[in-house]
């Protein structure tokens, strides 16, 4: 008789992680604590018509892509989701996210309220997402000048625009208000863990199953 299976042998389906929240409620602080601490995340990688900085490298910051070649991508519904930023072109590429998932690795997504609505009509099944609230307006405005990297001006436009982007937290599966940014990354890390363990993100189970009703048990 073979070794018991173990939970975490059993086969799933990735999942797409999408994490948004108006600038300056920690979004992306809670992005990179779940890259460096959560098995098995890769954060997605976008394909831009910007031109490469000299500290960015191909591949892991972006896939740069003339303006050509990202209309083609865009017209061959090559792209999850995409948007003009500054006179720029972004986008989420389909096929190693597919392949992600397929082959059971996560992605995760730190992209604004816009994105996370075109990949939910495209992959409504795999998307599990996580809307960050600060938790006054007052904190939030402190967060954005203690940061030292706008100015007021900036940052009353920050301001105004996250009175737009918060109205967008009904289209959310989880809500996470950042009042403590320990409690704030563990209540991700939960969910993550949760949906995990989703029946109908674990094709597997059919086969262990099967095979537990099959086992004799004396």
């Amino acid at each position: 008789m073979g070794e018991p299976t173990r939970s975490g042998d059993i086969r799933r389906r990735g999942l797409m992680l999408v994490l948004s929240s108006p600038s300056g409620a920690g979004k992306s602080t809670i992005a990179r604590s779940l890259l460096d601490n959560v098995d098995g995340f890769e954060l997605s990688v976008s394909v831009t018509t910007r031109q490469r900085r000299g500290s960015e490298i191909e591949g892991v910051h972006y896939r740069f892509k003339s303006q050509r070649e990202f209309e083609i991508m865009r017209d061959n519904d090559e792209l999850l989701e995409s948007a003009e930023v500054h006179g720029n072109f972004y986008g989420t590429p389909r096929a190693p996210v597919e392949k992600a998932l397929a082959e059971g690795r996560d992605m995760l997504f730190d992209i604004d309220w816009q994105g996370a609505a075109q990949l939910r009509d495209k992959m409504r099944g795999d998307v599990v997402s996580i809307f960050i609230l600060p938790p006054t307006m007052k904190e939030l405005l402190g967060r954005l000048t203690r940061r030292a990297e706008d100015t007021p001006e900036i940052i009353q436009t920050r301001l105004k625009n996250a009175r737009l982007e918060i109205e967008q937290w009904v289209d959310y599966d989880y809500i996470v208000v950042n009042d403590d940014l320990d409690r704030a990354y563990s209540s991700a890390r939960a969910i993550i863990e949760a949906e995990r363990l989703r029946r109908d993100r674990r094709p597997g189970l059919y086969d262990f199953v099967a095979g537990l009703l099959g086992e004799e048990a004396g």
